[in-house]
């Protein structure tokens, strides 16, 4: 199902990346994260096949900001119970495939995002999809640790993670004015488990099971995070590394990712539609190149917000 981009360094596999879409998502908080990707590229100074320029500034020249079509980072594609599915906004997508074929199809991605909106009360109220979706890419990464997946969720979309039990003995954030509906929520899933309670923190995006390189010189990696007084430790922009591109060929890693949580499935959760915003280019940043996350927001006039990372793994 991957598509592979070409560089002149040899193929680079389009990151494959699925929204699970509920009746009453949040318009915003799939655009906001679609426009993110759908403008990241592995290499954004290639001039073989320019597709656009974006323009002249005094510190940079047209043919630094050339991008193209051969180096697409992600590949972005619609799940939906139903053919078409509304927003809580009145925007309708169509989907692309239906909910029993995602499920199936589930080992072909990458990246599975869940957004949130007014619709996350009907599927907690059902116990209806994307739930069953969502446990089911946790377990895909449990049994299958050599491959590197990345569950995200935008605002209240956390709030159906927290349902599924898959965030006890995490840390994850939500949107501000559900702070404490996330907590009950946690503690319920934690009653019907094994007890783990989850860390709800008052963040803008919240990281488990990152992957960076630590290099030779730990102070000069931006990974490597320093504890805050509360005892979290901050996020900040990292240079870059090879994980996507190197990670399924190292056994030492699988075995290691295999030893964290949930298999060492990347697990982000972002506050509001902003914040969602930031959590995309963080997962830029991670799967693809910091340069590319700060291009990206260039191109989109917008300032990029760092979140928390909880947990770590040189890969």
């Amino acid at each position: 199902m991957s598509a592979v981009a070409e560089t002149p360094d040899g193929p680079v596999e389009v990151i494959q990346v699925l929204f699970a879409l509920h009746p009453g998502f949040g318009a915003q908080e799939l655009c906001g994260p679609l426009e993110i990707l759908s403008k990241a590229y592995h290499k954004i100074n290639d001039p073989s096949k320019p597709v656009y320029s974006i323009g002249q500034s005094p510190q940079r020249s047209s043919d630094d900001l050339v991008c193209s079509v051969e180096t697409k980072a992600f590949e972005c594609t619609f799940a939906a119970a139903s053919q078409a599915v509304t927003s809580s906004s009145g925007l309708t997508i169509k989907a692309d495939i239906d909910i029993n074929t995602a499920h199936e199809d589930l080992g072909d991605y990458d990246v599975l995002i869940i957004p949130g909106g007014d619709g996350v009360e009907t599927v907690l109220k059902n116990n209806s999809e994307p739930l069953e979706l969502i446990k089911a890419f946790a377990k895909l990464q449990i049994s299958d640790p050599s491959k590197e997946r990345t569950l995200m969720s935008i605002g209240t979309g956390s709030l159906l993670l927290a349902q599924t039990g898959i965030l006890q003995g995490m840390a994850a954030t939500t949107h501000p004015d559900y702070y404490t509906k996330m907590e009950i929520i946690c503690k319920d899933a934690a009653r019907r488990g094994d007890l783990e309670q989850t860390d709800v923190m008052e963040e803008n995006y919240v990281v488990n099971n990152a992957r960076f390189e630590l290099g030779e010189k730990l102070e000069e990696n931006p990974f490597v995070l320093s504890k805050r007084p509360d005892g979290r430790r901050k996020s900040i922009a990292r240079k870059g590394s090879n994980a996507w591109k190197e990670s399924v060929k190292r056994r030492e890693s699988n075995a290691r990712r295999a030893s964290l949580k949930l298999g060492g499935l990347r697990l982000i959760t972002s506050g509001g539609i902003t914040s969602g915003l930031d959590a995309s280019l963080y997962l830029v940043a991670a799967m693809v190149s910091h340069e590319s996350a700060q291009e990206v927001a260039r191109v989109m006039q917008y300032s990029w917000n760092k979140g928390v990372t909880v947990e770590g793994i040189d890969v």
